[in-house]
């Protein structure tokens, strides 16, 4: 195989291999027979389109909840795993965050939470808003969420929503003028 690039002989590749702007060309032919369908396989743990709980070693939870938009109201419904010291009566904390509000919490038959919530995305960045769980059966038991969001500017195009978030509304734009 020859691979030449640019206008002079001397940059002439030979061999069965050649590396040119970090891609392989090989002679190789393809591993798949002519009229067998290729197969894309991604990683099990892949979950790039939907909400993510992520357990902490303190015991809470962050939610990555992906791309938002300023100016914008969310629902947020993501299931944390079952948390034992909780049990099934919970209830948000009483101390209210002015962009994230819970809206209901649900115990799942497989054992966790579905929890719905309306997130505010008030500013532009990486922002991280956390809300208390409390147990109605244990006194002092209490569990933190932090929801992780990346939040644009409501200029800068549509983010893909991930599976278990919704747009529920947009705050109007006022002029200062």
């Amino acid at each position: 195989v020859v691979l030449r690039l640019g206008h002079r002989d001397d940059q002439a590749v030979t061999g069965s291999a050649a590396k040119v702007g970090g891609v392989s060309f090989s002679e190789e032919p393809a591993t798949a027979a002519a009229g067998t369908p290729s197969h894309v396989h991604f990683d099990e743990k892949l979950h790039d389109s939907v909400v993510m709980v992520i357990p902490e070693p303190d015991g809470n939870f962050m939610v990555k909840v992906g791309f938002l938009k300023t100016q914008h109201k969310y629902e947020i419904v993501f299931t944390l795993p079952e948390v034992p010291s909780l049990g099934k009566d919970v209830s948000p904390a009483p101390v209210p965050n002015p962009h994230v509000r819970i809206t209901d919490i649900t115990p799942v038959p497989e054992g966790g939470l579905r929890v719905t919530c309306e997130y505010m995305a008030h500013q532009e960045g990486v922002l991280c808003e956390e809300v208390m769980l409390v147990s109605e059966s244990q006194e002092d038991v209490c569990v933190g969420v932090k929801v992780h969001a990346r939040v644009m500017d409501r200029h800068h195009g549509t983010p893909m929503l991930l599976e278990g978030v919704r747009c529920v509304g947009v705050e109007l734009e006022y002029d200062s003028e």
